[in-house]
């Protein structure tokens, strides 16, 4: 039965705290790829070719995609005793951890059977994750009609989300360096297993600590899959706000999956500088997010966005600060792609710089020098790992970016 007025603050912290899902993602994000391709100078070596790699993680977005239509059906269409959503929560979130985890202890045959295993395992992990993700978001409206108590349980699923957000990009660096001790290996498997343990807390309090029945006014849905697909697509402003919301993911992902990559391989550092690094990126966007909130909901957010893109350009461009630092400040802008293009800059010019020349070098006498070098890097996806030493590995990536 649902009860009539506001939402107790109790209630809105704890729904807060069930975004600790975040943490997976970010876990996926930047350390995934880190394990199964190992900077230089961390003490372990992929088992891996690229290739591989590359087509396991295919085949578990493909599942991803599939799946999330079909939990968000399912959960609709679900009727308990605890409420349709937090039932989800509560029952996906062992698994998620557990999948987080499988992640790294992997077969290391750098076969057919790595490949495999990669592939399931990222497949339940993304099923996972969509069965906590998306009954956890549709809590929100369901919890409340009120534009009020919607508003205050965003806010505080937007404040711990940073938090959250933080804790898993800040430190990591430290805890590898810190339970390793010398084997990164260990140190990562160690942090993933905290991190995720921390995460379950959330998930856990949030399971126990709201009464979904009380405060819902939810209902069963009668909606078929079809229909329900059939009224998504129909919303066009919908599908615009999915587009664009695509192209920041892309950069923003880009940024997450290459930092480890830049701060080890680029600039030459241990693994344990990953959280200065981190935190330079995430504080900047931390502290001047109200800022950036303000100006949007004063100008309005499609006005906001164009603008960011210059903005974004100011400290290549006119501050003329340290590469770090401008790439901290471009994250603040939210454009999407170039944040990803960022990293892959030298540190003596711009993303609109760097494209420029690379569009120039392409059609010009460097052509052949860029053929070359892509060749290297198709070679480089079909070889094996266990015949080619570390250094050898990303010879053409560093040529590559050199290049550019």
């Amino acid at each position: 039965m649902k009860t009539s007025g506001r939402i107790p603050l109790s209630v809105q912290v704890i729904y807060g705290l069930g975004v600790s899902y975040a943490i997976f993602d970010q876990i996926f994000a930047q350390w995934v790829l880190t394990y199964y391709l190992p900077p230089q100078k961390f003490s372990f070596q992929a088992f891996m070719s690229p290739l591989f790699i590359a087509l396991a993680l295919i085949v578990s977005r493909f599942v991803d995609m599939v799946s999330d239509p079909l939990v968000g059906w399912w959960s609709d269409r679900t009727d308990t005793r605890w409420g349709r959503r937090i039932p989800f929560i509560a029952w996906g979130a062992v698994p998620l951890a557990l999948s987080a985890i499988g992640f790294f202890f992997p077969p290391k045959s750098g076969g057919l059977g790595s490949f495999a295993y990669l592939a399931i395992i990222g497949s339940l992990f993304f099923i996972f994750y969509t069965i906590v993700g998306a009954p956890y978001n549709a809590l929100i409206p369901e919890l409340s009609a009120s534009r009020e108590d919607r508003l205050n349980l965003s806010t505080w699923q937007a404040v711990f989300r940073l938090v959250y957000t933080a804790i898993a990009m800040i430190l990591p660096g430290i805890l590898i360096a810190t339970l390793g001790k010398g084997d990164d290996e260990r140190g990562l498997r160690l942090m993933v297993i905290i991190l995720s343990l921390f995460a379950l807390i959330g998930l856990f309090v949030l399971s126990f600590g709201v009464d979904e029945k009380k405060y819902s006014g939810g209902q069963q849905s009668a909606q078929s899959l079809k229909g329900s697909l059939k009224i998504i697509f129909g919303e066009k402003p919908f599908i615009w706000y999915l587009g664009g919301l695509t192209f920041f993911f892309i950069g923003f992902n880009i940024l997450r999956a290459t930092m480890n990559y830049f701060v080890v391989d680029i600039m030459g550092k241990s693994p344990a500088m990953i959280t200065p690094v981190s935190a330079l990126f995430f504080g900047t966007s931390a502290l001047l997010i109200t800022e950036i909130t303000d100006v949007v909901l004063t100008i309005g957010v499609c006005s906001g966005s164009l603008i960011s893109i210059p903005v974004r350009q100011l400290p290549h461009t006119i501050l003329s600060l340290p590469f770090l630092m401008s790439c901290a400040l471009a994250r603040i802008s939210d454009t999407g792609v170039p944040i990803g293009t960022s990293i892959l800059c030298p540190p003596d010019a711009s993303p609109v710089t760097e494209t420029i020349l690379l569009i120039i070098g392409i059609l010009s006498d460097k052509a052949s020098q860029h053929a070359s070098i892509v060749e290297q890097l198709k070679r480089t996806a079909w070889q094996d790992f266990s015949s080619v030493s570390p250094s050898e590995r990303f010879l053409p990536y560093k040529a590559l970016a050199t290049s550019l």
